[in-house]
């Protein structure tokens, strides 16, 4: 954000953050990042890019508890993930328990559960070397990138069925300004694609 605006300092954002979903035909917003099962966007939304869910911590939480070899080793530390909540269907697609019994295991008993109900609170606990965390790569490839983090099991990322689109309002696309904050977002997509590809 802060290369966009260096580079167009006559444009000015107004960011808004919900949890609600926008109705693009009778408010005043120009563009929607939505994160989404794609049957339940509009066929026009461009997709910026997909979800998987990986398993991250602090390299120095990492060495100075027990070796991890196998997923029964993840019952020595405590566990971050999002709560279960029931307002957010997608949650369930966020569990450890979801993960743990595509490894076989049906029983597990970490040493502590944290529970989180927002994405970035779960990424700063993995940061800050308090568990290890089932987290959405989108939202961690940065962190991965510079090694302020690692995947605990690279081959054994998990995928959810939604992903993150951009919709446009119906009277936005004539503004210049809009139209060159959509491109930027778009090549920002492209980039957070390859760090997801290439971690």
């Amino acid at each position: 954000m802060e290369a966009f605006q260096h580079d167009n300092p006559d444009i000015d954002l107004r960011i808004e953050a919900t949890d609600s979903a926008v109705n693009l035909e009778t408010s005043d917003v120009d563009l929607v990042l939505r994160y989404a099962k794609p049957s339940s966007v509009p066929g026009h939304a461009t997709r910026l890019f997909g979800e998987q869910l990986a398993l991250v911590a602090s390299p120095w939480l990492l060495k100075s508890g027990r070796a991890i070899k196998s997923a029964v080793d993840l019952t020595h530390f405590s566990l971050i993930e999002a709560d279960h909540d029931n307002r957010f269907k997608h949650n369930e697609w966020l569990t450890w328990q979801r993960w743990f019994d595509e490894q076989g295991l049906k029983s597990f008993a970490p040493k502590r559960w944290l529970y989180f109900n927002y994405a970035h609170q779960i990424l700063q606990a993995a940061l800050a070397g308090q568990g290890i965390a089932l987290a959405r790569m989108p939202l961690v490839a940065d962190s991965l990138a510079s090694g302020a983090l690692v995947e605990v099991f690279p081959g054994q990322r998990m995928d959810t069925p939604y992903a993150y689109f951009l919709l446009e309002g119906p009277r936005s696309g004539a503004r210049a300004e809009v139209q060159v904050f959509r491109a930027w977002l778009v090549a920002q997509a492209e980039v957070t694609r390859g760090e997801i590809e290439g971690s």
